[in-house]
């Protein structure tokens, strides 16, 4: 398979947030409680985009703050970056910040090599448990639409947006390389980011603010008419 039909994606996110969960729900549809910290994980998966195969190599990276140092390398070829909050836990949504100022780093390092800029998206995780709720959708949403970042809330678990959210990631590359070829005008300056895309709304209980509320009925409807047709079931294997 050549370079243009690979596509890098890191996932990020403090320890504990279902980093681990939401990869291996993708790569091999299981699911497992027990919580075993990652120092770094690399798979692959392949899925089929517009009648193209596209390997995804996913790389799983460490949460805990010890390990961080570790994180800057596995950011050197991302086509994409998969920012994962846990949102019955407040400080894993707080911990975003510190990865969102290491991809402006990769950013202004890009901007200045005149490379492709990443895609970033956020996934609210573990969203079947409401009851425990301490982040709501609407501020996810919020956080993730002030930086142009795309949005979901998933659920591992249940399985809830795992394939719609890498589906989303996949297509978005691909726009950002399209946009890329045929530019003609320079790229932005190393502390501009890239074109924020349309936010997509998550699949979530209504809160109990209408403030807050999101419209999202639609949102089944709407994502699969987006990927009808072009995202397939693939053949995934594991890399170590």
């Amino acid at each position: 398979m050549t370079e243009t039909n690979r596509i890098n994606i890191t996932i990020c996110g403090d320890g504990g947030c279902g980093k681990s969960s939401i990869t291996l729900r993708l790569v091999r549809s299981a699911w497992t409680e027990d919580y075993d910290p990652t120092i770094e994980d690399s798979y692959s998966v392949t899925r089929t985009v517009n009648g193209k195969p596209y390997s995804l190599s996913l790389t799983d990276t460490a949460g805990q703050e010890e390990y961080r140092g570790l994180w800057s390398a596995a950011t050197l070829h991302s086509d994409a970056f998969l920012l994962v909050y846990d949102i019955t836990q407040r400080d894993t949504f707080l911990g975003l910040e510190y990865f969102d100022s290491m991809i402006e780093i990769e950013r202004e390092t890009r901007a200045e090599m005149k490379r492709c800029m990443p895609v970033c998206f956020v996934a609210g995780n573990k969203c079947d448990l409401s009851s425990r709720r301490q982040v709501g959708a609407r501020e996810g949403l919020e956080w993730a639409r002030n930086r142009g970042f795309g949005f979901m809330e998933t659920s591992a678990r249940e399985r809830v947006n795992i394939e719609e959210t890498f589906a989303l990631l996949v297509q978005r590359v691909l726009q950002s390389r399209h946009e890329k070829l045929h530019q003609t005008t320079h790229l932005p300056t190393s502390t501009s980011r890239t074109k924020p895309l349309a936010p997509l709304y998550a699949k979530v209980e209504k809160e109990a603010s209408s403030d807050s509320k999101v419209e999202s009925e639609s949102l089944a409807e709407r994502i699969q008419m987006r990927i009808r047709g072009w995202w397939d079931e693939g053949v995934c294997r594991w890399v170590c």
